[in-house]
């Protein structure tokens, strides 16, 4: 018994510094320097309504969604810096929970497209570590994604929360969008029973 119980608490010891380490993984994926990165986008506080783009990028074909990028699963494949909140987050290739742990997803599906082609940019990422500050936003902020050699503007149009089965979030899109998305509530213990969602449209391309 006495060696059953040093193993259980070996068991238990190594479960927390696990979580720990996976934890402090994700956090190294998010850069906090507010003056920085509100320097590098001298727009960010222009919150007015900006017009959406149409077809500013060179995919114009929206009958078919293109093909998916040669990416592997985790793949680091850009960028995404939100002055408000003085954060940027790395962006890696899918939202399987291996790649989630490093940090930010790009959802990669029949109904989401990569920045570069016109229809729905997803972005997801967990509450309790990169996107914990999701709920500081509003609408006419600004999100920029980095993603090859350009950078893309969106202007958020809105927010709202949903449950986690709710199959009206992630489609497909005729106009160059991006969502964010998380669990919700922020600060809820254990498996969270909904989504805080951040929808923004792309307002131009540097």
């Amino acid at each position: 018994m006495k060696k059953l119980g040093i193993f259980l608490l070996l068991t238990g010891f190594m479960i927390i510094v696990w979580n720990g380490y996976s934890l402090w993984q994700q956090t190294q994926a998010v850069t906090t320097n507010p003056v920085e990165i509100q320097e590098r986008f001298e727009n960010w506080d222009r919150t007015a309504y900006q017009q959406q783009l149409e077809i500013p990028i060179a995919n114009k074909n929206v009958e078919e969604k293109p093909p998916s990028p040669a990416y592997s699963a985790g793949e680091n494949v850009g960028t995404l810096n939100i002055p408000r909140i003085g954060t940027q987050y790395e962006v890696y290739w899918g939202t399987d929970e291996d790649t989630l742990t490093q940090g930010v997803g790009m959802y990669d599906s029949q109904w989401t497209v990569t920045p570069d082609n016109v229809g729905h940019v997803v972005l997801a990422g967990h509450r309790d570590t990169v996107f914990r500050q999701l709920g500081d936003l509003k609408e006419g902020d600004h999100l920029y994604v980095n993603y090859g050699e350009k950078t893309y503007d969106y202007q958020i149009r809105k927010i709202w929360i949903t449950d986690a089965e709710d199959r009206t979030v992630i489609v497909s899109k005729s106009k160059p969008t991006l969502t964010l998305s998380t669990c919700y509530p922020f600060d809820f213990i254990g498996s969270a029973p909904d989504r805080y969602i951040v929808q923004a449209e792309l307002v131009s391309v540097d």
